[in-house]
Formats: structure tokens, sequence, C-alpha cells
């Protein structure tokens, strides 16, 4: 099978040889990978400044994280209409991805559009603010989150129309919890957010793309409800968080699982025994005989304390049990 194949299989429970591995600081990737470029014309009006208007600290030196907004330049509902909202339409966006296309071989490609929904809505406004609009502003918020939605939508629909059947897979972030619980009850996502999900996820759909989703935090009650939306693939990077056993008996066969060992309470501080005992239980608990689960590695180990002797046992671990016959690139 070919790397494409295999992660197609595994995402729509088709019986892959193997699982999908996404891990390249290792040499080892099914996936190839495409970002946005920027607006025609678009420049900062001062540093560190993304075309939503919004300014960010750097990461420290050596780390290669986002870094935080600075401030929220929706601090008055007032100045709505002066946000520089970006056009998901500029040809200039996807003016690149022709060149980049023809590097990527067999592989699957997935295309990123970054802060998505909810946190660009945080990143605008301010949480705190946000989330006090929720009860004293649910107008705004309506008008802020159809607002925010259409950029992706209309990014997967350019998608479709320029490169239908070459692009298979979007990809995207909306961090949704603290370590305890989601950052909202499921009414209020119902209320605000789960139709703009589900407009959104059909849009990727109706791209011929599947839709992928990175979330951080205690998110087990929302993921249900990405998957009533048609979510495909959910990355979550904190498993013992959210309780390995606990999302398998919830959620195993029903979306593709995108993980790898607890990037805070297993990789950073625990040994090889450990680690290549956590590897089989997700694969135990969130892998089906049929698919569902991708390896994927989290990029930013040095941040995190994660040096590469590890990443390589818990990938030695994987490989020897869902991958057989892949070798590490020396």
């Amino acid at each position: 099978m070919t790397s494409y194949e295999i992660v197609r299989r595994a995402i729509e429970f088709d019986h892959p040889e193997r699982i999908p591995l996404r891990f390249a600081s290792l040499g080892i990737d099914d996936t190839f990978g495409i970002g946005l470029a920027a607006a025609a014309g678009w420049k900062p009006s001062q540093p560190h400044e993304d075309e939503w208007g919004v300014v960010w600290t750097p990461a420290p030196e050596g780390i290669t994280n986002m870094g935080q907004p600075l401030g929220h330049n929706l601090t008055s509902w007032e100045l709505f209409d002066e946000i520089p909202w970006p056009d998901p339409h500029d040809e200039s966006r996807y003016a690149h991805i022709e060149a980049q296309l023809e590097r990527a071989g067999d592989k699957y490609v997935v295309i990123g559009c970054g802060f998505t929904f909810l946190e660009r809505m945080h990143y605008l406004r301010g949480m705190i603010d946000l989330f006090i609009d929720f009860y004293e502003n649910p107008d705004e918020v309506h008008k802020l989150a159809e607002r925010v939605v259409a950029f992706p939508i209309g990014v997967a629909e350019e998608v479709g129309k320029r490169f239908r059947g070459r692009i298979h897979g979007m990809g995207m972030t909306d961090d949704w919890g603290t370590q305890q619980a989601a950052y909202t009850n499921l009414p209020l996502f119902r209320k605000f957010f789960k139709a703009h999900y589900r407009r959104l996820y059909g849009a990727i759909h109706g791209a011929g793309m599947h839709a992928w989703m990175h979330s951080c935090g205690h998110v087990n009650d929302i993921v249900g409800e990405w998957i009533d939306c048609g979510l495909d693939v959910v990355n979550l990077q904190q498993p013992c968080n959210l309780g390995i056993e606990e999302m398998g008996r919830r959620y195993r066969g029903r979306i593709c699982f995108e993980s790898l060992c607890d990037i805070q309470m297993t990789l950073p501080w625990k040994d090889a025994e450990a680690i290549r005992s956590e590897a089989r239980q997700l694969l135990d608990h969130w892998a089906t005989p049929a698919g569902g689960f991708v390896l994927s590695d989290y990029g930013d180990g040095a941040a995190i304390g994660v040096p590469i002797e590890k990443k390589r046992v818990m990938l030695e671990a994987f490989l020897a049990m869902a991958a057989p016959g892949v070798a590490i690139p020396v």
C-alpha cells in the first residue's frame, strides 16, 4: 500500500496494513503537510502581528511554539467592522501549492489551516470577555462565530475547487479544555458552536477531504460532539489526562485517533518500560483491527523536555506492535 492508502484506510476503518506514521523528527512520515500563504500585499503593521490584527509575543529562543497574544483587538463590539477579516478566497494563498504537490509523491497530503474557531475568537476578544459575552452579549458571540468560521470554510471551498483529489485532509487546531474539564458545558457548546462545526466539517467533506482537529485539555465530552458533527481525526496528545480506557470505551471505532504517549505525564518523566507499556495501552484501547489510529509525534519536544532518545523508544515500540517491517532511518 502507498502511504496515502495506509492513512486513508486508517481514517475510514478500511483495514490498513499497518498504522500510519507522522514522525518527521525520526525520518518517517506517511503524510505531506502544506500551509496557507498570506494574502497578496498583506504586511504586518508592527512586528509579530498576524493577518487578523493580533500581535503576539515571540516564543523564547530555542522554542518553536507560537507564543501568546499581547492583547486583543476586539476590545469593544463597536470595533467589529475594524477587524481586518482575512479573505480565504484570495488567490495568492494557493499560488505556491502546485509546486509543493509535485514533491508529495504517494503521501497523504494535509493542508493546515491553523487556529480555527474558538481559539481565533478568544484571540480576538479575550477569553474572559468572550465567556462573559456568552451570557451578556449572545448575539455578538453568534456574529463573531459566523465571521470567524467563514475563513476555514472558505479555505475548504477553495482547496476543493483547485486541488480536489490531490489534497486529502484539512488540519486545524482548537484547544478546548483545561486539565480538568472543557471550557464550556455542553448546552453552551451546542448553542454557540455545534452548528458551525457541522458546517465546517461538511465543507471539508464537500471538498473531498477528511477533517483533522487538534485539541488539548480534558475534552472527553466535546469529542462526542465533534463526532456528531462529522470530524474524522482527532489529535489528542494527553491520553493519560483523558483516560486511555475511558476514551477507548466511549469512542473506539467511532473516530480515528491521532496520538502518542502522553506529552505531559509520560514522555518527559517516565522510563522506557513505561513508554512501551503506554504504547500498548493506546493500541489496545484506541485502535481497532480495521484502523482508527495514527501515531503522530509532538513536534516541540525540546520545550517539554523530551529527548530524541525517548521518542525513538516510543516509535520503536509502536513499530514492533503495529507496523512490522518499518525501520527507523539511520
